[in-house]
């Protein structure tokens, strides 16, 4: 293997670490001020979001905060990861109980487990773009807001 491929493999471990810890910290713990440390001020987001948040680390520390208060035993499982060149793609699960309000409907107390897909791409070591594809429509008929 040459420097330059040992390099790229370097960076594709390094950027797959970085995906982790920002899932087992952000959004498993609740740890928000890593996010910092991972994203890019200027990450843009790709992922359609109820709401409207800032570039960077805001929109993640947001939708972690958001689905902690809806699903306080939130957590994701890394069920696929694949780190190639800049990108990280994740296949994951997410699981919680229902035990807050969701969309201004109050807390059912229901299980929930949706599959999501995320595309991260990374730039000199930091996030500066995120796709992310969650099963909403799968939550809502889970915990009863679909009949």
């Amino acid at each position: 293997m040459n420097t330059t491929n040992v390099l790229e493999a370097e960076m594709e471990e390094a950027n797959e670490q970085k995906v982790r810890r920002l899932i087992e910290e952000v959004f498993n713990r609740g740890n928000l001020e890593v996010a910092d440390e991972i994203i890019s001020p200027a990450c843009k987001e790709h992922q359609r979001l109820d709401h409207q948040f800032p570039p960077g680390s805001q929109s993640a520390k947001a939708v972690s905060s958001s689905l902690r208060s809806m699903f306080s035993d939130f957590s994701l499982s890394i069920e696929d990861i694949v780190a190639r060149d800049d990108k990280v793609w994740l296949r994951m699960k997410g699981k919680g109980t229902n035990t807050g309000g969701v969309m201004g409907h109050p807390p059912t107390g229901k299980k929930v487990e949706v599959d999501v897909i995320d595309i991260c791409r990374f730039e000199n070591g930091k996030m500066v773009e995120h796709w992310g594809v969650p099963d909403q429509l799968g939550m809502m008929e889970q915990i009863g807001l679909l009949q």
